[in-house]
């Protein structure tokens, strides 16, 4: 059967752009649906508009910090148009920037929905496209909990939040992981009134307990209120006030309410049936290669439930493209690599590989080294001395996970990250030199720490002054 093109992408947020791009510098024949705007949520309502917005928030609060940097005191500038600033910026990065990836490839932008009509053909707006190999790269949407009356108020989600004019004086926010946090911290800091509620015992679910508490210190530190433990149980619209009715926390009231409570997979009208592709509540079932049950269909990026993050999503789309293009046996597993995250807000809290708890309760052996913000000079001298680099290790000096939590989190945890995915044995990583004093050098000081009580033995002392003494 000949073929319209090579590669079809459904969808071009991080994943189907992955998947696009280096399929046409490839040489390949490449057809990319998007029924709304290229990006995705990341480019559009997610990573990069809530980056700016943080960004912003951050410099008004660090006019807060004048005094305890000697600068004296002044009174936090007036919020302006903050979010139309972010969305001239977000436009020019699509129009600009982004449209020069797809210069090769064909574009089937906003004409609707596209549905699969059999393994290897899609429908869009009446119109087949036929694809040697087709990828699902629809993304995820936000997850609204079935609370009552929640369907008839007017909810904030990220999807439309940074279309406000201005920030609310009061805002009430469900759910207390990545989005909620850093949403929490922005408009907090952007003076509005923020508590933060969910029914988890502490924020970041996802991470051990001892980092969401960290972060939950700081937040409360800066006047925003953390609920935990809290499920709500109503919603309704009083004049101009949400309010909010939970089980253990009693009435809530607020001017704005923003669901950040997750995100579930996209697969809504693609009739995945037709093609033979299996999936559930959790997203499209694939296998260790990204295919699905039907041996033309790949599925990457949230679309899978694998690993809701952007960067991830884009991992997949290159993985994907690769293993489509392989023999089965050398194929690229994509659980091989591991998935690094970052809360951005201040401190940042990032973490790669396996968390304390988990290892844990696998009654893994390993141990724990660490090296803290507050005992390095470089972090005391400048004022951000909160936080701390952990690394979880065993007893042959494998990296088994790592957190970072504190200033630059976000960039030192790829070297963690890369000592994962190639084994790289402690003790090696400790021969490395990192720039001082860059925060970074808390790294190698966990390193260091590691190496040092191997030295506590007494036969490699003994070993030691031997070889001195040669």
């Amino acid at each position: 059967m000949r073929y319209d093109y090579d590669v079809l992408s459904i969808g071009l947020g991080p994943a189907g752009m992955a998947v696009s791009a280096m399929g046409a510098e490839m040489g390949l024949r490449v057809c990319a649906v998007e029924r709304d705007r290229i990006g995705g949520e990341c480019m559009n309502a997610g990573c990069i508009p809530s980056k700016a917005l943080l960004r912003t928030a951050s410099l008004r609060h660090a006019v807060s910090r004048f005094p305890s940097m000697e600068l004296g005191a002044s009174r936090p500038p007036e919020v302006q148009e903050v979010f139309g600033r972010i969305r001239e910026k977000i436009e020019f990065i699509n129009s600009r920037k982004t449209m020069r990836m797809f210069d090769k490839v064909d574009l089937v932008l906003g004409e609707g929905s596209a549905r699969f009509a059999g393994p290897h053909t899609v429908e869009v707006d009446g119109r087949r496209i036929t694809a040697r190999k087709v990828f699902v790269a629809t993304g995820s949407d936000p997850l609204v909990p079935p609370v009552p009356g929640i369907a008839e108020v007017d909810i904030l989600t990220n999807e439309n939040v940074f279309d406000l004019d201005r920030p609310p004086q009061s805002l009430l926010i469900l759910g207390g992981g990545a989005i909620g946090s850093e949403m929490a911290q922005a408009f907090r800091r952007l003076g509005s009134e923020v508590t933060v509620v969910h029914m988890d015992d502490h924020l970041l679910p996802f991470a051990d307990r001892e980092d969401g508490d960290l972060l939950q210190e700081a937040l409360e530190s800066e006047g925003v209120r953390v609920l935990n433990g809290c499920r709500l149980t109503s919603v309704r619209q009083v004049g101009g006030e949400m309010v909010a009715e939970s089980d253990a926390c009693g009435e809530l009231r607020a001017e704005r309410l923003l669901v950040a409570a997750g995100r579930c997979p996209r697969t809504a009208g693609l009739n995945l049936e037709a093609a033979g592709v299996e999936y559930g509540r959790g997203g499209i079932r694939v296998d260790r290669h990204l295919r699905t049950s039907s041996r033309s269909v790949y599925a990457v990026g949230d679309v899978n439930g694998f690993s809701l993050f952007s960067h991830s999503a884009m991992h997949q789309g290159m993985l994907g493209l690769m293993n489509c293009m392989l023999p089965g046996p050398f194929g690229l597993r994509f659980r091989r690599y591991p998935v690094p995250w970052t809360v951005f807000t201040e401190p940042q809290v990032s973490h790669v590989g396996e968390l304390k708890r988990d290892l844990e309760g696998r009654g893994a052996r390993f141990e724990t080294v660490e090296a803290r913000y507050g005992d390095y000079g470089a972090a005391i001298a400048e004022g951000v001395d909160t936080g701390y680099v952990r690394a979880f290790v065993s007893p042959r000096g494998r990296v088994l996970g790592a957190t970072v939590i504190g200033e630059g989190s976000g960039e030192m945890i790829n070297e963690w990250g890369l000592a994962m995915q190639e084994k790289v044995p402690i003790y090696r990583m400790m021969m490395l030199q990192h720039s001082f004093p860059t925060m970074s050098f808390l790294s190698k000081r966990v390193t260091e720490s590691w190496m040092m009580d191997r030295m506590g033995s007494g036969a490699l002392r003994a070993i030691s002054r031997l070889l001195f003494r040669v």
